[in-house]
């Protein structure tokens, strides 16, 4: 997938604080083209608590968890973004891991993947945990087919900065690096 010609062009570096409106911008676009219609109210809600919880203040939440955050950028626009905070003291999850619609398909994920677990492993965390919803049916795969084993389902049912609540299944995935 890396080899995909575009795709040479993508740099991951560590989120800047000057990237915080192309993050906050990314992080709407794909939670909105998600929400199924008869949630848009409730998804809406998770868009807010989120930005106010987490992504309008990267810096200090992923600094007080000792975690990261990355953005996958294009010259000087963001086409992706992700997180990674401690699990257990033997793993790192994976978070907000987007890429711009726009730039779906040129293997900008697998880079971004391929970073944060390469990261993982230079925190000496061997394990790296994901979720993700059944909303997100390419992600689904997208893990699957890199090697991450399903540990769990849950129905969803509080809403929170790390789900929208509403009922909808989310996947948790584990993988050994």
């Amino acid at each position: 997938m890396s080899s995909h010609p575009k795709n040479r062009q993508i740099k991951i570096r560590p989120f800047e604080d000057n990237d915080a409106g192309q993050v906050r911008d990314l992080f709407i676009k794909v939670n909105r083209l998600l929400a199924p219609p008869q949630q848009k109210e409730a998804f809406e809600g998770y868009i807010t608590r989120s930005l106010a919880e987490e992504i309008d203040r990267i810096s200090d939440y992923y600094a007080r968890i000792e975690g990261g955050f990355w953005v996958a950028v294009n010259g000087e626009t963001i086409v992706g973004m992700f997180g990674l905070e401690p699990s257990s003291s033997e793993a790192m999850e994976l978070r907000r891991m987007y890429v711009d619609p726009q730039a779906r398909r040129l293997g900008i994920a697998q880079k971004m993947l391929s970073f944060a677990e390469d990261e993982c492993r230079r925190r000496d965390r061997p394990n790296m945990d994901l979720s993700t919803s059944e909303l997100q049916g390419d992600a689904l795969r997208f893990y699957q087919k890199c090697g991450y084993q399903l540990v769990r389902e849950e129905i969803a049912d509080t809403a929170s900065n790390k789900t929208l609540g509403g009922g909808i299944r989310r996947f948790h995935f584990t993988k050994k690096l």
